[in-house]
């Protein structure tokens, strides 16, 4: 008994620090950790989205290649008064890991353009790389801001289930201010704020006096941030984390965890 009371009182403020409290605010290094992220990440529903976008015809001087500081033209509607466009290529696509559904295309950050010309073609002054830009490359808006002041953890909601399947930043190990994608939208019902909790699958061991597998049990892991919503797909954000995470550990609603 005084073994067992002994375990609960070591284990007790560990396990709150997994779980953030719903009434906190995100820091300041959380906020710029979503918009960095935001910046160089985003997710069509559909392919069609992405391949129905104005693209890069040619760099200046009808180069096949194009670096920053040069100018590129490109084809199809392009707004004078959006000041900047982001540039942006075809990702992975990202399907179900349990019914093989594809649930969005991801975009690859190439970098920005400012709008100078329209004629037949429409020019633009390349403002940012992070690699060659090349034909093809898509011209896309910026999406709506999160807003970071205000978002805040919701309140509880009803169960929800389901695995990270990415880490856009292409690292193996995710840790705390890390974000991930998860294979759940707005269409099951998450929503921007939405805390979920990480489970990490027991291992399965072998009894060393029968010599049978034996499942160990899951384990919480780390709490999660819903912080960007699509229709199939989410982003969130790593908050806490008492283990490294990794793709297909399963989430779920943070105050329906065991």
């Amino acid at each position: 008994m005084r073994k067992s009371l002994l375990v609960l009182l070591l284990w007790a403020p560990f396990a709150t620090a997994l779980i953030v409290q719903p009434t906190e605010r995100l820091d300041q290094a959380a906020q710029q950790a979503i918009q960095h992220f935001l910046l160089h990440n985003r997710i069509f529903d559909s392919p069609h989205d992405l391949d129905n976008a104005p693209y890069i015809i040619a760099a200046q001087g009808g180069r096949v290649l194009g670096a920053n500081d040069e100018r590129v033209h490109a084809r199809g509607h392009l707004d004078p008064a959006q000041p900047s466009y982001g540039i942006f290529r075809r990702g992975k696509a990202y399907t179900d890991p349990v019914t093989q559904e594809l649930l969005g295309i991801n975009a690859d950050d190439i970098g920005t353009a400012r709008f100078v010309l329209a004629d037949s073609l429409t020019t633009l002054a390349v403002q940012r790389v992070t690699q060659e830009i090349r034909p093809g490359d898509r011209l896309l808006r910026a999406e709506p801001p999160v807003a970071l002041a205000s978002l805040e953890p919701c309140k509880p909601a009803p169960l929800i289930t389901g695995h990270i399947i990415d880490i856009p930043k292409g690292v193996t190990q995710i840790g705390v201010l890390d974000a991930v994608t998860l294979n759940k939208g707005r269409r099951d019902g998450l929503m921007e704020g939405q805390l979920l909790t990480v489970i990490k699958a027991g291992a399965t061991v072998r009894d060393a006096l029968t010599g049978t597998p034996t499942p160990l049990p899951d384990e919480r892991a780390g709490t999660l941030l819903v912080f960007r919503t699509y229709e199939k797909l989410s982003y969130a954000l790593v908050l806490s984390a008492s283990r490294s995470l990794a793709v297909q550990d399963r989430f779920e609603t943070a105050q329906q965890a065991q």
